[in-house]
């Protein structure tokens, strides 16, 4: 509930944009990947594999925090990828996600990449 009374909704909290663009779907997020906002993460990467895109990047650049349920958003991507499409994340280098990723030690079962440039070209 806010200050003034309201509640906090989940796209309060999660913006998610996807650009299409040869075969390819860039997730932009932005704002916070809590126990409330997950869905709104999980539901965009659910629409995106559902166009069997030949490469999915999750790209977390403005994304201030990130919570465990999201890290299992992520994890579950990967797993739901089909054999033709490669999910990978971007996490700029010195940010609170890239940080988060590798001290859970996900960083390369993640295919992350620190920039959206080379997700899209690596």
């Amino acid at each position: 509930m806010t200050t003034d009374g309201n509640l906090v909704r989940p796209q309060d909290l999660l913006r998610v944009t996807a650009h299409h663009a040869d075969g390819r779907i860039v997730l932009a997020a932005a704002g916070e990947v809590d126990l409330l906002s997950a869905p709104v993460l999980s539901d965009n990467v659910t629409h995106a594999l559902a166009e069997a895109p030949e490469l999915l990047v999750i790209d977390l650049s403005e994304v201030s925090f990130l919570a465990s349920i999201g890290i299992t958003v992520l994890l579950e991507a990967r797993r739901e990828a089909g054999p033709g499409t490669r999910v990978r994340v971007v996490a700029p280098e010195h940010g609170v996600v890239n940080r988060t990723l590798q001290l859970t030690g996900l960083h390369e079962a993640l295919a992350v990449a620190t920039t959206r440039d080379e997700a899209l070209t690596g």
